[in-house]
């Protein structure tokens, strides 16, 4: 096939585009800002528009197939040219629903824990010999590309998100897989996360589980009380349903071991959440015909590969952990991992906001009590990444204060005011947790973390 890429420098479309011309398809694209890794990996192939910028005159009648990713508006002067001669566009899910037809399509959903559940199911397969295509959101360790598109292999593991496909198919990016195998690891309303309303953001899961396939598969988070209320609103379907829920485990010397009836079996990740994405990822290899044994021996050298509470440096008997801060949820949660993990030891709680949501009274009140098991809790709000001169950050410590409602709480505006905190705080009996928003992240957290461990 000849296949057209617009806004090809996009993460997933420039991944497709190369896994494509390695098949053999004749590929072209063009965007109009490339940045790194994506610039390197299409020169690379040999992909790499000559000149940024959108132009028509490159669609033409012999094209068999164009793919638009979401950088590109529904005015495109490339896409219009499509549209006029009739080709065939495709967001990036439809084009690889439509090539994964004869295989088992397992997709991964939920507010969070998806791509961590996709890591975890994919290093299992990959230990037991298991060959397996896949989509996933985030580059993962061990895997060299976020996409493997092949015609032999019988599995593709797809990570299916809420957002729209394509700026001209505004349908659900997981809506378009048609799973036989579904996994949802939950649903939970973050306000301003995505351009709908709650009601109807719920509804695009009750949805999802309307597109599997039939007698396929649902496997769901039984102790998400959102989601129980989905799956009963969608009992129709005919379909297999398979809850699970959080695994016994226990805690001994920072480490925590998985109950499978008299044996332990030690992991290097810890938290409920973590825990609960095993069993998701459990029940998915179960449902794909890997032995228990197989599992639970492959999980065992499992660490997560993205930022969940990932191990930053320790320094005698304090630990410096980095997460992101996704929602109050997993905010919560994150702060009960580290303290029941450790629950000797006191706990600081560091996180960056971006200080046009703090000016949003709404936004805040989703955190109100989130931090209640931290010890200490510092909110950064950093000067230098404001450009609207409008906001006054002083104006922002009583509200933030009030909303957060912690008895130790320190607001600070600058990060040498931060190096200043943790050079003075006396860290001996206490733990670090960096919370970062993946869309702001202004911090050196290993340099901070030395300085941290300076003063015990």
């Amino acid at each position: 096939m000849r296949i057209h890429f617009i806004a090809i420098g996009g993460a997933v479309m420039h991944n497709l585009a190369i896994s494509l011309a390695e098949q053999g398809h004749q590929v072209t694209g063009s965007d109009d800002q490339i940045v790194e890794p994506s610039k390197s990996k299409l020169q690379n192939a040999k992909l790499l528009p000559s000149k940024l910028g959108w132009f028509p005159d490159s669609i033409t009648d012999d094209i068999d197939a164009v793919i638009l990713g979401m950088h590109a508006e529904a005015d495109n002067p490339e896409l219009l040219r499509a549209q006029e001669l009739n080709i065939k566009i495709y967001s990036f899910p439809e084009f690889i629903q439509e090539q994964s037809q004869d295989k088992t399509r397992v997709v991964i959903a939920g507010t969070y824990g998806k791509t961590t559940i996709m890591s975890m199911i994919m290093h299992v397969l990959k230990k037991v010999g298991r060959d397996f295509d896949y989509l996933v959101g985030s580059k993962l360790e061990g895997f060299d590309s976020l996409i493997k598109l092949t015609t032999s292999n019988k599995i593709i593991l797809l990570e299916g998100d809420e957002y729209y496909a394509s700026p001209i198919d505004h349908r659900s990016k997981f809506h378009l897989y048609n799973p036989n195998i579904a996994l949802i690891s939950g649903v939970e309303w973050v306000e301003g996360s995505i351009d709908i309303d709650k009601e109807e953001y719920f509804k695009q899961f009750e949805t999802f589980i309307d597109t599997i396939v039939n007698k396929g598969t649902l496997i769901y988070n039984k102790e998400n009380a959102n989601l129980r209320e989905t799956v009963e609103e969608t009992s129709e379907c005919k379909i297999n349903r398979h809850g699970y829920t959080l695994p016994e485990y226990s805690i001994n010397k920072g480490i925590t071991y998985l109950h499978l009836g008299d044996d332990r079996i030690p992991l290097q990740i810890f938290g409920k959440l973590n825990l609960s994405n095993i069993a998701g990822a459990y029940t998915v290899c179960e449902w794909l015909g890997v032995k228990k044994a197989d599992f639970y021996e492959a999980i065992k050298d499992f660490r997560s590969s993205i930022r969940y509470l990932e191990f930053v440096a320790s320094n005698n008997e304090t630990v410096v952990y980095q997460d992101y801060l996704y929602s109050p949820y997993k905010l919560r949660t994150s702060i009960h991992a580290v303290k029941e993990q450790f629950p000797q030891q006191g706990l600081v709680t560091i996180i960056e906001l971006n200080p046009y949501d703090v000016s949003d009274k709404n936004f805040l009140y989703q955190y109100r009590d989130a931090m209640d098991e931290a010890d200490h809790v510092v909110i950064l709000v950093n000067k230098d990444v404001v450009k609207d001169k409008n906001i006054i950050l002083g104006n922002l410590e009583g509200p933030v204060r009030e909303a957060i409602n912690h008895p130790n709480f320190t607001f600070l505006t600058e990060v040498e005011g931060l190096e200043n905190y943790l050079e003075s705080f006396k860290s001996l009996g206490f733990n670090l947790l960096f919370m970062i928003s993946p869309n702001q992240n202004s911090l050196n957290i290993p340099s901070l973390a030395d300085t941290f461990f300076k003063n015990k």
